[in-house]
């Protein structure tokens, strides 16, 4: 089943227009009676036009208000807590607290990605990954250790893969990029200038441009052919940075496995071979 409207609405709230803001702010507060409404009962009731809805609905990246309304639904019959509901973290609380919540919130935080995250955009994604020349990944401070992840990854399957988290660095490997690459820039923000710029160069260099970033409308997603996203924590859980970094490694091993199943044979055989080589360096138990 469908979901990821009330998700998709709470990540994306604070950058709508006001007349969408309030016609998404109206469905937040009743998602129950919005499923039962029709596109002119909702202009109704919630003082926008019908074109208003629509405009919404296309923000979301869903085909329309019935997707809208099915995804709402979907997320109404799920069988967990109610969207967003992020504990916050307390720092004089006990270590069993913190440990619950900082565990809730990661969980959270990946139960809230999936229904944001498109399946076809990580097919779009693993395909240009794999026929990359040359793939350079993007990301500092934080996002620095998600690009590292993916470099690590993609390194086992013998694909030529750098990370970059030093901005000279990243524009140098921009200027030399070609049709035939990718650069996958990572901003949880999707507003960080570094990774705009160097993304930027790259798109002129003719490179496919994939993004990580929080649901919505950025700079850095705006540059991309090729679109993943990830929930968009509270801005008042102090364990936000930890949520959100959690979801994307998901995303990114999420990926990783596409990429994996599409030539098994081959990448099974290079995993192999690396894992026989790494552990080589361990001590025996015996």
């Amino acid at each position: 089943m469908l979901n990821g409207g009330l998700v998709s609405l709470q990540a994306i709230l604070d950058e709508l227009k006001p007349s969408e803001r309030k016609v998404a702010q109206f469905i937040l507060a009743h998602p129950e009676d919005v499923v039962k409404l029709s596109v002119q009962k909702l202009a109704e009731l919630s003082g926008v036009s019908e074109a208003t809805i629509i405009r919404l609905a296309r923000s979301l990246n869903m085909k329309g208000y019935q997707e809208l309304k099915l995804r709402i639904a979907g997320d109404l019959n799920k069988q967990t807590s109610a969207v967003g509901s992020y504990q916050e973290i307390m720092m004089e609380g006990s270590v069993d607290s913190i440990m619950q919540a900082v565990s809730w919130n990661n969980i959270q935080s990946i139960q809230d990605t999936l229904s944001v995250l498109s399946s076809e955009e990580v097919m779009r994604a693993a395909d240009a990954l794999s026929r990359a020349r040359k793939i350079d990944v993007y990301g500092v401070g934080a996002s620095a250790v998600i690009a590292d992840d993916i470099k690590q990854k993609l390194s086992r399957i013998n694909l030529w893969c750098e990370a970059y988290s030093d901005f000279h660095a990243q524009l140098t490997s921009a200027v030399n990029l070609t049709e035939q690459d990718v650069a996958f820039g990572i901003s949880y923000s999707g507003q960080t200038e570094d990774i705009i710029q160097s993304l930027t160069e790259a798109k002129q260099q003719g490179a496919t441009i994939i993004s990580l970033t929080k649901f919505g409308s950025s700079p850095v997603a705006d540059l991309a052919s090729i679109r993943l996203f990830t929930s968009s924590v509270e801005k008042s859980v102090r364990s936000g940075a930890m949520a959100s970094r959690i979801a994307q490694l998901n995303v990114i091993d999420i990926l990783f496995i596409a990429m994996v199943s599409r030539k098994q044979e081959d990448v099974i055989l290079l995993l192999e071979k690396t894992r026989v080589a790494v552990s080589r360096t361990k001590r025996s138990s015996n």
